[in-house]
């Protein structure tokens, strides 16, 4: 099944298509320079990168938020009221979240000026803090567990929730949103860490792609 994932930095996509890949997919990469056709495609996965315009939920920016990258904010909002439409499956990381709660009209928290979310480390999948998840939920369903230990490189995060968006995750030490999803839709979710650096090594991040790839068929 063919899994569209838009990206803006080459260097930076190819952690996402081999997580796809291991969990059986065919990642289709969009470079978000023209608008999102979805013909043919069975689900979007939303990657991580620099942050949302402000504007787009009505706030002015703070020093530490990145220049804007109007373009591929648009392209990929796009993209996300196309799959809501039609009821594809999307997997939102990192940026990605924090997209889907501003495409519901949520906002976000600029700057969390937190070492513990903003962590440098030379292995990406290095486990930074855990996270607690709501049993019941499909981000539950998908790990397998309601505790997992996350690698974390965010200096933003939800603020204010989306309207139709239940939290799903957070961290248990600070209270930061660290999964959202859609319960209405076949298969919504996002996550505040970066699951595709940690599928060699975690079971359970793996489990989270296969899962994905599972509602691409149901």
């Amino acid at each position: 099944m063919r899994v569209l994932v838009p990206f803006r930095n080459s260097k930076k996509v190819a952690p996402y298509l081999d997580a796809l890949r291991s969990a059986g997919a065919e990642p289709v990469p969009f470079l978000t320079e023209k608008p999102v056709e979805l013909d043919g495609i069975a689900g979007l996965l939303l990657m991580g990168g620099t942050d949302i315009n402000p504007a787009r939920y009505r706030e002015t920016p703070v020093p530490e938020t990145d220049e804007p990258d109007d373009e591929r904010d648009a392209i990929e909002l796009d993209a996300i009221n196309h799959a809501i439409e039609k009821d594809l499956p999307i997997l939102a990381i990192c940026r990605g979240l924090q997209l889907l709660n501003v495409y519901h009209g949520g906002t976000l928290t600029q700057h969390l000026g937190s070492p513990r979310h903003d962590v440098e480390s030379e292995d990406k999948g290095a486990p930074a803090h855990e996270v607690q998840i709501d049993a019941g939920t499909a981000l539950a369903k998908a790990l397998g567990r309601t505790r997992v230990r996350v690698n974390s490189r965010h200096h933003q995060a939800v603020a204010h929730f989306g309207a139709g968006l239940v939290v799903s995750a957070r961290d248990p030490a600070d209270g930061t949103v660290e999964g959202m999803e859609r319960a209405d839709k076949r298969f919504v979710v996002g996550v505040q860490w970066h699951p595709e650096d940690q599928v060699s090594k975690q079971p359970e991040q793996l489990r989270l792609f296969q899962y994905f790839v599972e509602q691409l068929h149901s």
